[in-house]
């Protein structure tokens, strides 16, 4: 017979820290099966870019859809030729999500040093600013989806 020690109240279980958690990595999934599914190759197969339609310029998240299928498809050639951006964050994504569920599986909070977040979000920024302009320049039109 195993005794387990009593929950203190008001302490979450394991189970309600890492629902969050694995609430979002559900839906990740499900949304890549969906584009997996429905190709978005096919143009207007899941709407149109608003900003494209706007402006005539591809903002730095088109191609991302069309990325999440090529890579579905074991394509990262094609993926990353789709939205190059988008590509190269999904490690950050995973280990960010990865460190979280760990944490919550754990039941202990361990923030990023506030100078660590100021200086990732400024970079990112930097980046995503930079990738949005010089994919709409003529020397950047490989970046182009």
């Amino acid at each position: 017979m195993t005794i387990t020690a009593p929950q203190e109240v008001g302490t979450p279980s394991r189970w309600q820290r890492v629902r969050p958690s694995l609430v979002l990595g559900g839906i990740v999934v499900a949304l890549s099966v969906a584009l997996h599914l429905r190709d978005p190759h096919e143009s207007g197969s899941w709407g149109f870019c608003p900003w494209l339609v706007l402006t005539g310029t591809n903002c730095p998240g088109c191609g991302g859809l069309r990325a999440v299928n090529d890579l579905t498809r074991g394509e990262l050639g094609a993926a990353a030729s789709s939205n190059l951006l988008f590509v190269s964050a999904i490690p950050l994504a995973v280990g960010m999500w990865t460190r979280s569920l760990s944490q919550r599986w754990r039941g202990v909070r361990e923030p990023l040093p506030r100078n660590v977040v100021k200086v990732a979000t400024a970079v990112i920024v930097v980046l995503v600013v930079a990738f949005w302009v010089v994919r709409n320049l003529s020397f950047g039109a490989w970046l182009a989806p």
